[in-house]
């Protein structure tokens, strides 16, 4: 008997449609930090070839612009990668775009000096081939960055709730793996010389917990398809749930939302 695994090229497709969907730019102009550290911890020079993976609307790749790195940036939707180009044309900050696919890099190997992603390529759903995709393009020497949530975060609680209501695909691993040291280890094997894994954490900050509901609902693709995909009913109960998720890490008494989702940095040195 044989089985067979995810159909990825599927998946993949599916997920396309979904993080094309809403408007991510309004979601990522809210997380500016942590590449800006993770930018710092990989101590990335003035010319130093970076790439930038699953880059959203370009929040690591200006982060590394600013610090005269010369950035590409490449997502699988062309209107986050079109408006990552508008924000470092308005802050002066030069880039270039390619359109491609974290699990596909579409350069030659080694050729980066630098390979980063931030909240990003921990999501393609072929986690090895992501892996292996990330040190082919990075030169002997060269170092990967990344920002993942961790499996403890409020922002895999969120994944965990919505897909107790629209379950995910079958077969795939989790992303939050992607927040785990066994996890990475196990994806990056002997190729990596050095892995220094640090845990950092970002904080959500909204005028309420429900304007943070109808926020991602309104804009972040993967929220807003659970809903389209429930009838009335079960999205009443997916709001609840989120909305219970998010008072039970608020920190504010003042009727904001202030809350806290841990992720790890990763900078590993490629052998």
């Amino acid at each position: 008997m044989t089985t067979t695994g995810p159909d990825f090229e599927a998946i993949t497709s599916r997920q396309q449609a979904t993080w094309a969907a809403g408007d991510f730019g309004r979601i990522g102009s809210l997380v500016v930090l942590p590449p800006e550290l993770l930018c710092e911890s990989l101590d990335i020079h003035p010319g130093d070839r970076v790439l930038d993976v699953a880059a959203g609307n370009g929040a690591a790749s200006l982060a590394a612009a600013r610090r005269w790195a010369d950035v590409t940036a490449l997502d699988f939707v062309e209107h986050l990668l079109e408006s990552a180009q508008k924000l470092a044309t308005l802050q002066y900050l030069p880039i270039r775009t390619k359109l491609g696919d974290a699990q596909d890099l579409p350069f030659e190997d080694g050729s980066f000096d630098v390979v980063l992603s931030t909240f990003g390529a921990m999501f393609a759903p072929d986690q090895q081939r992501t892996a292996d995709e990330l040190v082919r393009v990075c030169k002997p020497g060269g170092r990967i960055g990344m920002t993942n949530w961790t499996p403890d975060s409020l922002v895999s609680g969120i994944f965990g709730v919505v897909g107790s209501h629209v379950p995910p695909a079958a077969g795939l691993r989790p992303a939050d793996q992607w927040g785990t040291r066994a996890r990475i280890e196990e994806l990056f094997q002997n190729r990596i010389g050095a892995l220094q894994i640090r845990r950092r954490e970002f904080t959500f900050r909204f005028p309420s917990d429900e304007y943070m509901l109808e926020y991602y609902r309104a804009w972040y693709g993967p929220t807003q398809k659970a809903f389209e995909r429930l009838d009335r009913e079960g999205q009443s109960s997916l709001a609840a749930d989120l909305l219970a998720l998010y008072r039970s890490h608020n920190r504010a008494t003042d009727g904001s939302l202030v809350a806290a989702s841990e992720y790890v940095e990763v900078v590993a040195v490629v052998s």
